[in-house]
């Protein structure tokens, strides 16, 4: 009996695998390169498969939000708060401002006005290896 493979629209695999019980995703390893002769699963996937992969993942909500500065305050002086009390913040007025993306840094930038509305131009991105040093 030969071996069939392929992948189903899914996503699961089907097809038939010789009665020797041997497993050519199994013996894939891995980096998905497996014995001379195999098709790795990765080679299965069509086009079609990414594609649809690439939407799942640009479907996924992200909160995204600005930090204009912080402070640290007693609760005596917390509950003194009225309207019009001003709190002073630890950020200066022309330093720019974070943005983060899931409460993790992703940028700074400059707060702008557009449409009547606040918006920031990012004016400096986080490296991808400063974030992954962010997360631990």
């Amino acid at each position: 009996m030969g071996r069939q493979l392929g992948f189903g629209k899914d996503g699961t695999v089907d097809g038939q695998i010789e009665e020797s019980g041997e497993n050519p995703i199994a013996d894939a390893g891995e980096t998905g390169k497996g014995k001379p002769g195999q098709t790795s699963p990765d080679s299965l996937r069509g086009a079609d498969d990414e594609a649809r992969d690439l939407d799942f993942i640009l479907d996924i909500p992200l909160e995204i939000s600005v930090e204009l500065g912080r402070t640290q305050m007693l609760v005596n002086d917390l509950l003194k708060l009225g309207q019009g009390s001003i709190v002073e913040l630890t950020k200066m007025a022309d330093e720019p401002m974070d943005v983060y993306v899931n409460r993790k840094l992703f940028a700074r930038g400059e707060v702008v006005v557009v449409n009547e509305k606040f918006g920031i131009r990012l004016t400096d991105i986080i490296s991808p290896i400063e974030r992954v040093k962010s997360l631990g």
